[in-house]
This record gives C-alpha cells, structure tokens and sequence, in this order.
C-alpha cells in the first residue's frame, strides 16, 4: 500500500483510533458536526452487518500534516461520529480530535462522559454544541435498546478500518476542500485501489498509462471504446483496431507504444474549440436501424465489476492462496470487501512464477490488461439495458460496437454481437438475450451475480479462444448450464420424496428458466404464442389458489397449497389483495398483468375453468394443478436430466 495510505482500525489490541501522538484538527472551513438519526443510525447498523471473518472498510480519511498535527479535508463528520461512538461504549480516548476556533465544540467533546451521566451540575450547558449533543443522545438511545448485543458488537467493530490518506505536501487545500465538497462524496474503496496498483508500478510513464486505461473502464456507460479520445482516433484504432472491435492486445510493450505515444485528450475541451460554431461534444451513443439513436446501461457498477475481473484474473493466472487450505478469493461479491480483496491475492497469492507480493508491478500491468479485456468481453457478450431515442424504457441487449464512415468521419454504430457463423443471427442472439435476462431477474442482488463471472472467464479462457472458433455458437447453452446447475442444487436436491412443495421459498431461477424453457419451445415452434414475453422483475411467489382464502368466501387449502403447480411469480408491486383471492377472481381481476406476466401463470389462468358442476377453484385444487404441476416438471426434469 502507498506510504500516503494507512490503515486504522477503529478498535486494537493496542488501543483505538484516536490514541495517537499526532492530534486531528478539524479546521473552520469544515462545516460543524451535522450527522443526525439517519446516518448515525446506518452507522451502527452497518457496523452489525459486519461478517466475522474479513475486515469492513468503512470510509476514508482525508488529511494534511500540518505542523505536527493531521488537518482533516474530508471525512470529519464520520471521524467525530466514531469519537462519540467510543465515548458511549464507555471506551476511553485521547483528546486527539479538536475543533479550530470552535470552543463549544471542543467544550462538548472535553464532557462527553457527563453528558452520558446527565451531570447537568457540572458541566456548562451554554457551552454545549447542539450538534454533537444531540449525536451523543441518538448513539446512547441506539446503544441501549433491548435487543442490542454489546459483545457481538465489539467483536464487529475490532474488524472495522478506515484508510487514512495523506495529501501530498504543496497541496492547495482550500482548492482540494472545494472540489470534494462539490462532490459531497468520500473517496471510494475503488480510488483507494487504484492509487493502491498505481503505487506498485515504479515508472511515472507506466502511472499514466495505467490511469488511462482504469478511468476508461470505470465508466461503465457506453462501450469502453468510446472512452479513449484522442486525435483521429488513434489510440482507440491502435488498441480496438481499425473497425474499433478487436480484442485489446495482451502485452503491456503495445499499450505502451499505442497510448505513451500518442497524445490522450481528456473529456475536457479548448474554450476555442467550444466556441466554435460546429463544435459537439462526443458521447456514447452510437446509432441502429437508421437513425434510431440508442444508449446503453450496465447491469453492475464498477466496483463489482473490478471484483469480477479479479476472479477471472485468479482463473486465469491460477492464482492460489498460500496457506492450502484458505480460499483465495470469497464466493460473495461484496463491494464493501473490495480492498480487502485485492490485498488478500496481492499477500498471499501464489501463481506458477511465484508469490504475486514478491513482484506487485508485474500483477499491476497484468491486472489493468486483464481488466480492460474483460471489459471488452463484458460489453460484446453481457446483457445490458438498451435506450431508443429518449425513451425511458429499456430492453435487454447484446450488441457490438461497429464503425462507419472513413478517417476522422468515422461514426459508432451498434449490430447484434456474434453468436453463430450461419445466418441465423438474430434467433442466436435472441435466445443469448433471453437465457441471460433470465438469470439477471433471477438474482437481483449484485453480490450473487455469479453468472457473469461464470460466463467471462468462459470467454477469457485460453486466450479467448472460444469467440475466436464455433465454441461461440453455445453461449447460450453455457449460459443455460449456469441455470441448470441451479435449479438442480436448490430445487431438485432439496425436494425429496417427489413432493415439490417449497412455497414462497422456492428460488426465483427455478420460475424464470421454466419460462425460457416454454418460451424456446414455443419460439421453436410454429406458434409463436409467447413471441412478446420478456423477463421482468417479477421477484414475489404467489399462489395461485390462496393460503388464505379472503373472508372465508371458500374454503381452505391445507395440504398441498405449497405445490410447485399452485405457485407462480409476480412483480411485488402487484396489489397486495392478489394473495387473498380465488383463482377465478384472480384470473377476471388481474387479466391485463397475466396476459404480460410469467408463461407459468398464463397457462395457469388459462387452466382455471369449471369443470362440470364443479367451480374453478375446486376443480383446480382437487386435479387441474396436479396435472399442470406434472407437465411443468417434465420440462425442467428434461432440461436438467432428472430421471
């Protein structure tokens, strides 16, 4: 890690974060203390969530040495929460946090403990900061709740860090100060780790070129193309090729020679350029179907991004962890973990050349690489959201970036990516668009999105070597395989006996690859019924004949009314009066959102008929969801080759 970045844990075995020789001065162009219920409250809860075995990063610490003494830029509000958070667990602090010229404050902070003590005798209420107090009284209510765990508590707060970064000295810090309070944000985990990588490479040349390619990816908008400007294009030609849609190169002597020596222009511009008559800034959005303009939007941010490109590097480069038996990287994404991370494969990796900390610039250079790669892949091969025009409504989508025009004329357009070397490309691409969005929806949470990692060290393997040959042709069944592999573990094998009875609890990927598979049927077929359905969000289980039948108006289902075949999927915005009615009342009230919803429960509607004497709901309780629960198995049983 730079010598400018330090990590402090709130709690040690050595004291806390404030015992220290060195005083926290917080100066008078910093606002006063401000933080309220809301932030305080969050505090302590994401102190909670604290998993017990890694570090939590916090937030970072802006400062400058000054004369002996740390001025705190930027972080003072979390600093002074924590100083107060210390006081009301009763542990004892330095008076290392000061405030300049403001006494009140300083009186406040000097008697904390009688303000917990409600000593009102011996302290001067006039002297009081508002502010602070009424933090001291919001941590002291939150801190003395039944249900607040002291032990667990501290156990989660020893494993809490803040990363402590220095500004370099002639740092004009009122300019600085201006900037990240117009930002109104910390530094994140993700610009501690690139200053972190920068910091391994020795050659300022090398700094540059690795900033250059970083910031490029970091923008997840668009296609990472389309952020490296320069003149006449020439360092996008000479990474991208001349179409703009060529794998990057996979040496570090080429990005050299393609960036070092041509000069990289910034998003900034001239004011001579800007007052030109013609003058139009490059964005990007690109064009399909005519003049059909379009823009695009990732699934994931960046730093789960970065974690992403990680697990493909550690697959790539067989990276393993040092002590045998210890994993390398964890299953969750978890972008609180991100430095955590990085630090772990940077220790304790070990690859076949060697330890991956005896050698930090040559992991540096081949981790920008590798991520400006996957980024590549990430963009042609991943789903992501595609905008027409202003529209505010998206659609899934998979395309290219291609190039048209000659010379400094040349213009970005988008076409469908390559899934198939045969002619049908647009059925390829459809079931590639529909298998992905159907895992997307399944797992909402950016953290479990393993799919996507499943599916770029697929396409990262051996060079690439996959969307070089016909392997590119079954991406879709790749994709497939992820979802099979899924509802094998969490349904299948959790059933037993044949009784399919999971409920609410049944995983959302057993629902959506039932609808891919009865939409590629259909797509297959001559039909086409279900040529309109797409996968939404439609992230509650329901059933269809109710737990709870609506004021008793029929009567109760108890012994099979968790059946696969009586349950669907909705969008939980729904109306909430869905779960409490009659299947038929179901079917005639909410017939606009089943005609657009999930083929499982427009083939359930479609079911819910009288048969003879006997009503719909009857009929369907006593036999018509027990057939449909058959057939519906059969298609994922075959899928999944479940005998």
């Amino acid at each position: 890690m730079s010598k400018l970045v330090t990590e402090l844990h709130i709690i040690g075995e050595n004291g806390n974060i404030f015992d220290t020789d060195m005083e926290y001065i917080i100066p008078l162009y910093q606002r006063a203390y401000a933080w309220e219920d809301k932030q305080l409250v969050q505090l302590i809860e994401d102190i909670n969530d604290v998993a017990e075995d890694s570090n939590y990063y916090i937030g970072s610490l802006i400062v400058s040495k000054q004369f002996g003494r740390y001025e705190v830029v930027d972080g003072q509000q979390r600093l002074t929460s924590l100083y107060l958070l210390l006081n009301c667990l009763g542990i004892k602090t330095k008076s290392t946090l000061t405030f300049a010229c403001r006494e009140k404050s300083n009186y406040t902070l000097r008697n904390i403990e009688e303000l917990l003590l409600e000593n009102r005798s011996k302290i001067d209420m006039d002297r009081i900061e508002p502010g602070i107090q009424r933090g001291i009284r919001i941590l002291s209510h939150e801190l003395t709740k039944d249900h607040f765990d002291r032990e667990s508590f501290m156990e989660k707060l020893a494993k809490i860090i803040v990363y402590r970064i220095e500004v370099p000295e002639n740092t004009d810090l009122n300019r600085y100060f201006e900037i990240m309070n117009t930002r109104g944000e910390q530094l994140e985990q993700h610009d501690i780790l690139k200053a972190t990588l920068m910091s391994y490479l020795s050659d300022d040349s090398e700094k540059g070129l690795f900033a250059k390619i970083w910031d490029a990816c970091s923008d997840m908008t668009g296609y990472v193309q389309m952020h490296f400007i320069s003149k006449n294009n020439a360092v996008r030609e000479a990474i991208f090729g001349s179409e703009w849609n060529s794998m990057p190169p996979n040496s570090w002597q080429e990005y050299k020679k393609a960036i070092s020596g041509t000069t990289q222009e910034t998003t900034g511009h001239k004011i001579c350029d800007l007052i030109e008559k013609n003058f139009k800034v490059e964005d990007d959005e690109g064009y399909v179907d005519g003049d059909v303009r379009v823009r695009f939007e990732s699934v994931i941010e960046f730093p789960y991004f970065l974690l992403h490109t990680l697990k493909v590097y550690v697959s790539l480069y067989g990276v393993t962890h040092e002590i045998a038996t210890s994993k390398i990287v964890d299953e969750l994404l978890d972008d609180k973990k991100l430095l955590d991370a990085f630090n772990r494969v940077v220790s304790c990796g070990i690859t076949d050349t060697g330890r991956i900390a005896d050698n930090k610039e040559d992991f540096a250079r081949g981790f920008i690489i590798c991520l400006l790669r996957t980024r590549y892949l990430f963009d042609n091969y991943i789903i992501k959201r595609e905008y027409a025009n202003d529209s505010a409504d998206g659609e899934w989508s998979l395309k290219s970036l291609y190039v048209s025009g000659q010379q400094s004329k040349k213009k970005a357009y988008y076409g469908n990516s390559e899934f198939t070397r045969s002619d049908e490309e647009e059925a390829s691409t459809k079931t590639n668009i529909m298998m992905q969005s159907a895992l997307r929806v399944s797992y909402t949470s950016p953290k479990v999105m393993h799919w996507i990692t499943k599916l770029l060290i697929w396409l990262s393997e051996a060079d690439c070597k996959n969307i070089k040959n016909d392997a590119i042709t079954k991406f879709d069944k790749v994709a497939e395989n992820i979802a099979i592999d899924a509802v094998r573990e969490n349904f299948f094998q959790v059933c037993s006996n044949g009784v399919y009875a999971m409920g609410v609890n049944t995983p959302h990927i057993v629902f959506n690859y039932l609808d891919y598979l009865l939409w590629n049927d259909d797509w297959n077929g001559k039909k086409k019924k279900y040529s309109d359905f797409v996968f939404e969000f439609r992230n509650s289980v329901e059933h269809w004949y109710p737990q709870n039948p609506s004021e008793g108006t029929f009567e109760q289902w108890k012994d099979g009314v968790d059946q696969f075949g009586n349950l669907c999927i909705i969008q939980r915005n729904v109306n909430s009066k869905f779960s409490n009615m009659s299947p038929e009342a179901k079917k005639s009230t909410f017939k606009d959102m089943i005609v657009k919803g999930s083929i499982k429960l427009r083939i359930m509607s479609e079911l819910t008929e009288k048969n003879g004497d006997k009503p719909a709901s009857l009929y369907w309780k006593e036999r018509a969801y027990k057939a449909h629960e058959e057939e519906m198995l059969g298609h994922l049983k075959k899928a999944c080759n479940i005998e």
